[in-house]
């Protein structure tokens, strides 16, 4: 089809790259030093570009060419940003074991011994982005929510730290009152243990700050 798009002056283009930052729909490249319109398909013929280029290297024109695909400029951003959020993020998933939550999990399972213990309030796990890398990693993962269970994890939580070679433990729980139950089964649940371990609360925000 016929229809307006870029034309990128190889000869007075510097490489500097400004036209492909302003590219929001990542149709261009630097290729050997010089812009280049790499993907017809992603150029919307808008012209975001333009302004940016120092060099005056970047003009319209109508010509032949494939037409604007804006579902396939969206997937492509769809990739970068995952992508992105991995880069971010480190890694993916850091969860070590299955099952994660409190009363499924067996009391006596291989991967407790000389563990470093992660007890998350359900709800933490959506506030806190970042929860992966920062608690998750390194952790075994237990989670639960009593106000949603209805249960005392105390038994449970006391009979697994009782058991097992449990060398620290962090609990993440969310500002709100009902996750006071959740520290409040933790104290009791070494205090059943009879054991002398290395513990702490880490608190979050509802609006996903670490307090």
């Amino acid at each position: 089809m016929i229809r307006k798009i870029i034309k990128i002056d190889q000869e007075t283009c510097n490489g500097c790259g400004a036209c492909a930052r302003a590219c929001h729909e990542g149709a261009i490249a630097i290729v050997n030093g010089k812009a280049m319109l790499t993907r017809e398909d992603y150029c919307d013929g808008l012209g975001d570009c333009l302004p940016e280029c120092p060099c005056h290297a970047i003009t319209f024109e109508e010509r032949e060419a494939a037409a604007y695909d804006e579902a396939a400029v969206l997937k492509a951003k769809q990739r970068k940003h995952y992508a992105a959020q991995k880069t971010s993020f480190g890694v993916g998933s850091q969860l070590s074991q299955w099952p994660c939550q409190i009363k499924l999990v067996p009391v006596n399972a291989p991967y407790f011994n000389q563990a470093n213990l992660l007890i998350a309030a359900d709800c933490t796990a959506y506030a806190y982005a970042w929860i992966h890398n920062d608690y998750m990693k390194g952790r075994i993962t237990l989670v639960g929510c009593p106000k949603l269970d209805s249960i005392d994890y105390s038994e449970k939580l006391g009979e697994i730290i009782k058991n097992n070679q449990i060398e620290s433990i962090t609990l993440l729980r969310m500002e709100v009152p009902c996750c006071g139950g959740l520290v409040a089964a933790l104290k009791k649940a070494l205090e059943i243990s009879k054991k002398q371990i290395p513990w702490q609360v880490v608190t979050v925000s509802v609006d996903g700050k670490i307090l």
